[in-house]
């Protein structure tokens, strides 16, 4: 497990320290979550205007994904796991790039990676691939790229974050599924 760490910890700091300081003000724009309420509020009429009938169980569903998955990595994992993000780590002071603020005090798993691999996958999953599709996982990849750039995450926290985030798309578009075929159609 320590081997682990390490190889998570020189990645984080080799991942980090690629900082521009044009980039910084974009990356703390793009880490930040009332950024993107616009881009959901477009999701949401995209999804009702393309698919009336099944937009509000498309939308429950996400809902759904990402709740669950958000508080799967802040209320259990975090808490449970207690690993210091590594602007809080006090062995790597001085050698982490941080832009503003550091946030809470433990970062596995990152909430962001979660939430925005549950959208996307989740998005996915209701309309196979396409352009669509395959922005909001680029999209999803940015967002959770920014967490190790601003220095709040190591590239483990985001990739389970984005692990749990597609679990629980998967488990919310079964359950939501499963719902409407037995009660709805």
């Amino acid at each position: 497990m320590e081997t682990l760490k390490t190889l998570d910890t020189q990645l984080f700091l080799y991942l980090n320290s690629f900082h521009f300081d044009w980039l910084d003000p974009i990356m703390e724009l793009i880490t930040r979550r009332d950024t993107w309420f616009p881009a959901y509020l477009i999701l949401v009429i995209w999804l009702i205007v393309r698919n009336r009938k099944d937009a509000v169980f498309q939308i429950i569903a996400i809902i759904l994904a990402v709740v669950l998955a958000d508080q799967m990595c802040s209320s259990v994992l975090k808490p449970w796991v207690a690993r210091l993000r590594p602007c809080h780590e006090p062995s790597l002071q001085g050698l982490v790039h941080i832009v503003n603020e550091c946030g809470g005090q433990f970062g596995f798993c990152s909430s962001h990676a979660a939430n925005g691999f549950a959208l996307a996958t989740t998005i996915y999953l209701f309309f196979g691939k396409n352009i669509y599709t395959v922005s909001l996982f680029v999209w999803a990849i940015i967002i959770s790229y920014s967490r190790i750039y601003v220095g709040v995450h190591y590239p483990l926290d985001i990739i389970f974050g984005a692990l749990f985030g597609s679990i629980f798309a998967y488990i919310s578009f079964i359950s939501i599924s499963l719902f409407k075929k037995r009660f709805i159609e």
